[in-house]
């Protein structure tokens, strides 16, 4: 480093240290008097027995300032003394951090200490500018063939798996993992029972997955702050390896519960409740944390967000804010895995925006005629079922009925089940000619 330039840093480094004192607590805020701070600041609350409780300043009343504790405060007591970073929250990344499964403020959740190493970097950052990003030009294998066959992911392209609870999320995004072509996997696990954290990681995850992976988790039971940390966390890692060239997959699970703890944050700190109870500072977090991800002029981040549908709604508020955003949606359908039918994805309700503009004519081809066959026999189910249709009637429907069992079997897959995206395509075609 240049002699001059690390003078010039000590010149401005702030000599002093600011501190205020706790004035009251409500529900999930602090309010101090002091010290001087800026909106996302972090901060550290001193309690009694000599633990510094770290907190981000979230608003101000009038000269004083409202912080929300990342961890319990059940040691604050009135004049508590708050001291000031003058900064956010950084957390710690480099290449050895694979394999590690880390807290929100990017800690071994084991109590372990990190690797040696590490650049510090800001969890929070703007979104690429749009006119530097290269276009979606490559596909990304998943290893799923009902997705690389007909909902195509491009490396830099950002999906959203929407369903309801207990659909099969979780194992959906432990068959990518596992099978994806990215150089390294961030899965973000954000307001997960803590049961399911270990779960993941065991059972959908495994050992190889996660030799390639960084795990961020942040419990149900922890602060609203802390969830919603994990998010911005998981997307700093994953910038983080995108502009050191590499394509990293990010997935995270869920992005309701950060949009539900974003929610929880704004109502304490006064915020009206607009659109079916939340806070208008949802809808700007959305679009600021979504856009983060996706292709820059080093590498690329092709991100798969869960989305929780409430009462199965899609069109209730998160899920339709979410959709608008993302490059494609893949729907998890309650029916079809109550027939058994593994990944339950919808495909006719399911959509890639990028695929007609990264895979060949052909396969193009193929994947619409088979959308429109499977269409054609829902629409007939219903008379096929109760036997009141006559064989002969449509050329279409008897087409349907003859191949919609080899359209099932394509689209079902064991969890442990690997395919190439060549294999897909081949099997996809055939599957129509045959027909």
């Amino acid at each position: 480093m240049d002699i001059q330039n690390l003078f010039q840093q000590i010149d401005e480094i702030d000599r002093f240290k600011r501190y205020g004192k706790i004035h009251k607590v409500v529900g999930l805020t602090v309010e101090s008097i002091g010290p001087e701070s800026s909106i996302g600041d972090l901060c550290y609350i001193h309690t009694k027995n000599g633990d510094k409780i770290p907190a981000e300043v979230v608003g101000f009343k009038g000269e004083n300032i409202i912080l929300m504790p990342f961890t319990s405060i059940k040691q604050v007591a009135p004049g508590s003394i708050v001291e000031a970073t003058q900064k956010p929250l950084t957390i710690k990344v480099g290449m050895n951090i694979v394999g590690q499964v880390v807290d929100a403020m990017g800690n071994p959740l084991d109590g372990g200490q990190l690797p040696k190493g590490l650049t510090n970097v800001k969890s929070e950052n703007e979104p690429p500018n749009p006119l530097t990003k290269p276009p979606i030009e490559h596909v990304m294998e998943v290893g799923v063939k009902s997705i690389d066959g007909l909902l195509t992911i491009g490396n830099g392209q950002r999906v959203g798996i929407f369903a309801g609870s207990g659909v099969g999320k979780s194992t959906l995004l432990g068959m990518i993992a596992k099978q994806a072509k990215a150089d390294i996997n961030v899965i973000a696990l954000i307001g997960e029972r803590g049961r399911e954290v270990r779960e993941f990681i065991n059972r959908d995850l495994g050992e190889q997955g996660l030799k390639k992976s960084v795990v961020v988790a942040a419990t149900s039971d922890q602060p609203a702050l802390m969830r919603i940390k994990a998010a911005y966390t998981a997307t700093a890692i994953a910038e983080y390896f995108r502009d050191k060239g590499l394509n990293v997959m990010l997935m995270m699970d869920s992005v309701t519960r950060v949009a539900m703890a974003q929610r929880e944050v704004g109502l304490a700190v006064g915020e009206p409740p607009t659109t079916k109870g939340y806070p208008p500072s949802v809808f700007a977090l959305l679009p600021k944390l979504l856009e983060r991800t996706g292709t820059n002029q080093n590498g690329s981040i092709t991100a798969f967000y869960t989305v929780l549908v409430d009462g199965d709604d899609l069109n209730e508020p998160i899920s339709d804010t979410v959709r608008g955003i993302l490059d494609g949606h893949i729907v998890l359908d309650r029916e079809l895995a109550n027939k058994g039918q593994y990944p339950a994805i919808n495909i006719l309700k399911s959509v890639s925006r990028i695929m007609n503009s990264i895979v060949t004519d052909e396969h193009k081809r193929g994947a619409n005629e088979l959308r429109s066959i499977l269409s054609t026999y829902l629409e007939a189910e219903d008379l096929i079922n109760i036997g009141a249709y006559k064989r002969g009637s449509s050329a279409e429907i008897d087409r349907a009925i003859r191949i919609y069992p080899n359209i099932i079997s394509f689209l079902k897959q064991s969890i442990d089940e690997s395919q190439s995206f060549e294999t897909t395509v081949q099997q996809l075609l055939e599957l129509i000619q045959k027909g």
